[in-house]
């Protein structure tokens, strides 16, 4: 779970904190992450990607194995976890910019061949709609999206919970995405016996005619 949407001063504030246990707790429930990189270079050879909610980096080495040749960029509101990440990417092709993610971070005609969302865009609420726009604008044609998210659960108890960590799970990501982009991929896998199910989407941008 990430912040890079546009500022929320209880999010930068849960981060303060968070970031100092965020690798070593959250992958007990953040599933997938590796496999939506395995999915995401089936189908796509990138120069540049962008990950939205990079966090403390955890994903960068992966980006980096993945696609050796690629420029990566990393964009996250919680400076907290931009300092842990910094430590992972030293002396690499890297960039990481802090700042939400309410627009496009693309200048001029550079865009990205690839943008990653990972546990992300369920917590830009206010702004999840705002991010996946600026996604679509920050892709070169042809370009590939790539979502790993909680989508949603059965149990109002456990959706209350995830939300006083400032997680929506209401399935709401995934028709947005298929509007926008082609889908590629586009399943949903089941956690913990089905207390709760998250998603893995892979979109390609198509030209406007």
């Amino acid at each position: 779970m990430n912040a890079a949407a546009a500022p929320n001063t209880a999010l930068e504030r849960y981060y303060q904190f968070h970031s100092r246990i965020y690798d070593s707790t959250r992958w007990s429930f953040l599933f997938g992450r590796e496999e939506v990189l395995r999915r995401a270079a089936r189908v796509v050879s990138p120069r540049r990607v962008l990950e939205v909610g990079c966090g403390t980096g955890r994903n960068l080495p992966g980006l980096r194995k993945c696609f050796p040749s690629a420029h990566l960029t990393g964009v996250d509101l919680s400076e907290q976890m931009l300092a842990i990440a910094a430590k992972k990417v030293r002396n690499d092709k890297t960039t990481l910019l802090h700042r939400s993610y309410s627009a496009p971070v693309h200048t001029g005609q550079t865009r990205f061949d690839l943008v990653l969302f990972s546990y992300a865009l369920s917590m830009f609420n206010p702004g999840w709609e705002q991010a996946i726009d600026a996604a679509w604008e920050d892709l070169e044609d042809g370009g590939c999206i790539a979502v790993v998210d909680f989508s949603h659960s059965h149990f109002a108890w456990f959706r209350r919970w995830m939300g006083v960590n400032h997680v929506r799970m209401e399935k709401h990501l995934w028709p947005r995405l298929r509007r926008k982009f082609a889908p590629l991929l586009d399943e949903r896998f089941t956690a913990y016996a089905g207390l709760w199910s998250y998603g893995i989407f892979i979109g390609r941008k198509q030209p406007v005619i």
